[in-house]
């Protein structure tokens, strides 16, 4: 079979030939795209007689998958995958779930140090020549944190938390032993709204999460109350966010994850919103992550092609 990686993986070239060596002393030709291109017609060319895609967030069309009827798998080294437009049931689909956990609950919790603490702030104060700081700030110890989301990188962030003597609390969509061994309350969804002084998103993007977090239930909050986002955008309602900010519904927010990809347009609400810490959707990228991804990425093809599919999504 024709294997292609059409876009780097933030890795060493080293390293894919590494992970790629079993595929080909299995016999399979592999290709590699050391460029990313949003470009169809190069996409049409980079994926032209491929049996198996791999990609990790760059936009791969339909009109790109339709191009190529040899296509049977798209292996997406992400754990996203709603940028892949597929309709074709015929062609499998397989993510990288779980290679970003730590990266992204780690964020989290940097996230709500500077909100609490304002180092962005102060970094960029101290250095002008009319210094206003010092800034006094708040601790997490003692606080209550609410999951909205307690999969496995919830639960990676509740554990964090615990760690810094947070009480944790979550909604209970999904309640698990790990999380009750955690010492996690579960909770109906707004009652995690109305109690936590830190409310951090975990859900994926499905049509029943999107705009889960507008005006209703950002008013449920308590005014000293913080939002951290490094789930997916449009699980917010950003602009009802920035409003909420402005107003003082609710005190601070760190965000890394926007309704588009940055660069962010100037007019964007959150841009000028007070309290907020904004980070242009870094919650994966990890040197380890990456490489974990990689892994992963180069497992579930050598799995598909063993007649064994792992992490398919479709």
């Amino acid at each position: 079979m024709i294997i292609k990686l059409l876009e780097p993986l933030n890795v060493s070239e080293d390293l894919i030939n590494e992970l790629a060596q079993p595929l080909k002393d299995m016999g399979h030709e592999f290709v590699y795209y050391p460029t990313k291109t949003t470009d169809i017609d190069e996409l049409k060319k980079r994926s032209e007689h491929a049996d198996v895609i791999m990609i990790a967030n760059n936009p791969y069309p339909r009109e790109v998958i339709e191009s190529n009827p040899e296509l049977k798998l798209i292996n997406v080294a992400f754990t996203g995958f709603d940028h892949v437009q597929l309709d074709n049931h015929n062609i499998k689909m397989c993510n990288a779930s779980g290679y970003a956990n730590t990266a992204v609950a780690e964020l989290a919790i940097g996230l709500v140090l500077d909100v609490y603490r304002r180092i962005t702030k102060g970094n960029e104060e101290l250095r002008k020549p009319n210094f206003s700081g010092p800034f006094q700030g708040a601790e997490i110890k003692d606080k209550v944190v609410g999951i909205i989301g307690a999969g496995k990188i919830g639960l990676e962030t509740a554990q964090l938390f615990k760690a810094f003597g947070a009480t944790v609390i979550a909604d209970d969509f999904m309640p698990t032993e790990e999380g009750k061994e955690l010492g996690i309350t579960y909770l109906p969804q707004d009652e995690v709204f109305k109690q936590a002084d830190i409310v951090s998103l975990h859900v994926p993007l499905l049509p029943s999460t999107k705009g889960l977090v507008g005006k209703e239930k950002l008013e449920m909050m308590k005014p000293t109350a913080i939002l951290i986002n490094c789930a997916r955008g449009p699980i917010v309602d950003n602009a009802a966010l920035a409003q909420a900010l402005n107003d003082g519904t609710i005190a601070g927010a760190g965000i890394d994850v926007f309704d588009m990809e940055p660069p962010i347009p100037q007019d964007y609400p959150l841009l000028q919103a007070k309290n907020a810490v904004l980070t242009p959707h870094v919650g994966f990228l990890t040197n380890e992550a990456m490489v974990r991804r990689a892994m992963i990425a180069f497992d579930n093809t050598i799995a598909y092609l063993n007649g064994n599919p792992i992490n398919i999504v479709n």
